[in-house]
């Protein structure tokens, strides 16, 4: 792991967005739309008939945590997935990189962009609804970090699917972080999901930071049990994406099919 070569991968990802305005564009776009809409949504919802009590705060606060943890794995799959869209990926593969250091790369690309897009909705939040997110306090870094590296196990997995069957899985890349949707209990808490999927999402480390994201804005505090939870489930997770990787990829070279992704 040379933290050279790991630039060298950043360098590569920033390179495309220097002059691409669809890229930046993207990047910002999404994100601004979707706290603008949902935003004055809540604002309805909170002073309107309903006077549901702290709507805004719940409500916006999963939803800045959701495009962490949904950004976080598009930017690992969707770096990867550049290299095959420019045919780019063999002359990645001869080069002295190896694929520890290209998945560092692509994690420090995905934490720079989620960064960006998390700062901007955070202003956001607070200049048109006078929502502070940092008013979770040290429970906000534990929670951003916590979905990060969901996002980027999600990410880890979708690269080595793409690699098993080539080109037509990349639809996955925006498909398969929607499985967590429901079941991270993201916008309602987690009673009201059917006993089964109760079950399933508990087997999710995001229901445990959603979950505790309610409990720091309603009740000031956090069970310890959630994190110890979220974070065993997290690291579970991740080195099952970097197995099943690496696992993907050592199939593609014995079966020759890494030239042939993107053809």
């Amino acid at each position: 792991m040379r933290p050279r070569r790991i630039l060298g991968i950043v360098l590569r990802q920033a390179f495309l967005y220097r002059r691409s305005f669809s890229r930046i564009l993207d990047l910002v776009y999404w994100p601004t739309m979707d706290l603008l809409l949902w935003g004055f949504l809540t604002l309805y919802l909170e002073r309107g008939a309903l006077r549901l009590p702290k709507f805004v705060s719940f409500f916006l606060g999963a939803l800045i945590l959701w495009h962490i943890l949904y950004r976080s794995q598009l930017a690992v799959s969707v770096s990867f997935l550049e290299e095959v869209w420019s045919r780019n990926l063999v002359n990645l593969l001869v080069a002295p990189v190896t694929l520890g250091e290209y998945l560092g790369g692509l994690i420090a690309v995905s934490f720079l962009k989620v960064s960006l897009a998390f700062g901007l909705m955070a202003t956001l939040a607070g200049v048109f609804y006078g929502f502070n997110l940092f008013r979770l306090g040290v429970y906000l870094g534990i929670f951003v970090l916590g979905l990060f590296v969901l996002g980027w196990s999600i990410g880890l997995v979708t690269i080595g699917l793409i690699l098993r069957f080539g080109q037509e899985a990349e639809i996955l890349a925006w498909a398969l972080i929607f499985i967590f949707l429901p079941l991270s209990a993201v916008f309602y808490p987690l009673e009201v999901l059917p006993k089964f999927l109760q079950y399933l999402a508990l087997l999710t480390p995001s229901a445990y930071i959603f979950e505790g994201m309610r409990a720091v804005i309603s009740q000031g505090g956090l069970p310890t049990e959630y994190l110890l939870r979220a974070w065993g489930l997290d690291l579970f997770y991740f080195w099952g994406g970097l197995w099943f990787l690496k696992r993907q990829y050592a199939y593609a070279r014995e079966r020759g099919l890494l030239p042939k992704i993107g053809e």
